[in-house]
């Protein structure tokens, strides 16, 4: 086994994060199987929660959906409001799999696709499908809306070619964990791509000021934190079926940050990708994008 992979099994993995972008995250030159040793007792309660089953995990996800639903349409009164057989079913579906029954039960909740500026001018230059032209008339899910990111930036103070040689993670103090929505919108009729999110996303890597008024009002939220105990349980149990409006704190990067890698869902998306593809393709059951992304930088990222 690579001596990095022994290194990285020392670091306990967080229940709450979906296991996918625990590998995205921790596996720079992702290996096949993925291995992992499991520990029976000795939980390291200082560094995350103790998962108590399934309940836990289910209401993670439904805190999470609420917390998508409210960025997205300003409110999370549909998700407050489903049913408890439509509760159960959508979580049945996920633990089963069943991608039919969950695409009926979430429709439920109209959250919608997502079409950026760009997308519109296209469909109303073409010949229109009923499809699009039902789109074009706001009866479609088809909008342009404001997208639930989660963003991880892991940290890294030496400089490599090969993402083999990247240095293995020891500590969660080398990664952000940041909660910053993003409003897809096309500038003079150009697509916004992967690599305006990614500007908006980090503005202190590109060079730009965060305005107050730039993507995010004062009833959305903009969190940076640390993965730890107590920051988990504010953003998990802390919302009282609604999402709670908590100090805005960004993560400050030195000039001579380097963005090293992307990484969706297993891939390495090209920058000039459209967003709106991404949101639509590449997000999770509860909403959310999750994005990580690997920063050489030499000084750590201080949240």
């Amino acid at each position: 086994m690579n001596p990095k992979s022994l290194l990285s099994l020392l670091l306990p993995l967080l229940w709450y994060i979906p296991t996918g972008v625990l590998f995205d995250l921790l596996c720079a030159e992702p290996e096949r199987p993925w291995n992992l040793t499991v520990h029976f007792r000795g939980y390291p309660g200082n560094i995350s929660t103790p998962c108590e089953g399934e309940d836990s995990a289910k209401w993670s996800f439904i805190n999470s959906l609420k917390e998508a639903a409210y960025i997205i349409n300003g409110n999370c009164k549909n998700v407050m409001n489903m049913s408890q057989p439509d509760q159960l079913e959508l979580w049945r579906s996920i633990m089963d799999g069943n991608l039919e029954a969950y695409l009926r039960i979430s429709s439920k909740l109209k959250l919608g696709l997502v079409v950026d500026d760009f997308s519109i001018q296209l469909s109303s230059s073409s010949p229109k499908s009923p499809e699009s032209t039902q789109n074009a008339d706001g009866t479609g899910p088809a909008k342009t809306g404001r997208i639930p990111i989660r963003l991880y930036v892991r940290t890294i103070n030496e400089d490599f070619d090969d993402l083999q040689d990247a240095p293995a993670v020891e500590s969660w103090d080398k990664i952000s964990y940041i909660n910053r929505p993003v409003e897809i919108h096309g500038d003079g009729g150009k697509c916004f791509t992967l690599c305006d999110a990614i500007t908006k996303l980090l503005p202190e890597l590109f060079g730009e000021k965060l305005l107050p008024k730039d993507d995010v009002s004062g009833e959305e939220v903009e969190v940076g934190q640390r993965l730890s105990l107590e920051e988990t349980n504010k953003s998990s149990t802390g919302q009282s079926g609604e999402m709670l409006n908590e100090r805005i704190v960004s993560c400050s990067v030195s000039d001579g940050a380097e963005i090293k890698l992307i990484r969706i869902q297993g891939i390495e998306p090209k920058m000039e990708i459209p967003f709106a593809w991404v949101v639509n393709n590449l997000m999770n059951p509860e909403y959310f994008l999750h994005i990580c992304v690997y920063v050489k930088i030499q000084e750590p990222i201080t949240i």
